[in-house]
């Protein structure tokens, strides 16, 4: 077979961005069932305004824990599942990892696939992003202390989000920083993009000239594209001379990396509070 993208073939190629296949269906489904159980414990623990509108669409709402702190950093979080599965539902067991740190928590939805494309998918994440910032001071949160945050295709929402210089800093997770090989494989059945949506919509195309500190983390264990994204899109950030850290996170997978953003003593729960400056 015909090389697609760099030297992988099509079937290659389509192995070489599927998570679940590389894990296994058995223990992404735990995972998910123990994401989402969590996510309902906290539910029921935590105060939270859930559904709040920031644009006009169903699904372009958010959640809002505030940790109890006036003014405090907020960090908001945007939910994987490559732009076209997924929701903020089993997401908001992140709060467990953020608010003891005395951040508040946000946990954020946007519009999939294929009922939404790339361009207003990045557009609906913009505008939450800008909502955040305008209503914030009203919600109990500091609008100049915001931070993003995101899973997979979260993490590519999360250097999209970096576009805003009101954002203070970044946490990708397995972030996807060029669409060009997602546009190549099979992923992109629902998403439909050309060539020019994938280049426009690749954060490692569009560096800001200026941007808040990010931190970028990924798996050792997780997929090789997926690693190579996060290394490539971290070395292109700083040749462009913009703050960042690597977080290494060795012998995680696709899924168990979230544990360490969850968790109050998580590896990317303290990464949070040292870009927060809750240190």
């Amino acid at each position: 077979m015909p090389f697609v993208y760099r030297d992988f073939d099509q079937s290659a190629l389509d192995a070489a961005y599927n998570n679940t296949a590389h894990v296994g269906q058995a223990k992404r489904d735990a995972f998910v069932a123990r994401w989402a159980m969590r996510s309902d414990e906290l539910r029921a623990s935590l105060k939270h305004e859930r559904n709040i509108a920031y644009g006009p669409s169903p699904r372009e709402v958010l959640d809002w824990v505030p940790c109890g702190t006036a003014g405090a950093p907020t960090f908001a979080f945007i939910h994987g599942g490559y732009w076209q599965w997924n929701d903020k539902e089993s997401s908001f067991q992140v709060a467990g990892g953020v608010i003891p740190h005395g951040i508040n928590f946000v946990n954020l939805e946007y519009t999939l696939a294929p009922t939404k494309r790339m361009d207003e998918i990045c557009q609906e994440v913009r505008r939450a992003i800008q909502w955040l910032i305008d209503n914030l001071a009203r919600l109990g949160g500091d609008p100049n202390r915001l931070y993003v945050g995101g899973h997979s295709a979260g993490g590519h929402l999360t250097a999209v989000a970096m576009s805003n210089p009101r954002v203070s800093g970044g946490l990708p997770i397995s972030g996807l920083f060029d669409l060009e090989p997602i546009r190549l494989s099979y992923l992109n059945q629902p998403l439909g993009m050309d060539v020019m949506v994938a280049r426009r919509n690749s954060p490692i195309h569009g560096l800001p000239k200026a941007a808040g500190r990010m931190m970028v983390t990924v798996g050792g264990g997780e997929l090789a594209e997926l690693q190579r994204q996060s290394v490539e899109y971290f070395a292109a950030w700083r040749s462009a001379g913009l703050p960042g850290e690597f977080v290494p996170l060795p012998g995680h997978d696709h899924f168990s990396v979230i544990d360490e953003l969850a968790q109050p003593s998580g590896i990317l729960s303290k990464a949070l509070v040292r870009l927060t400056g809750r240190a």
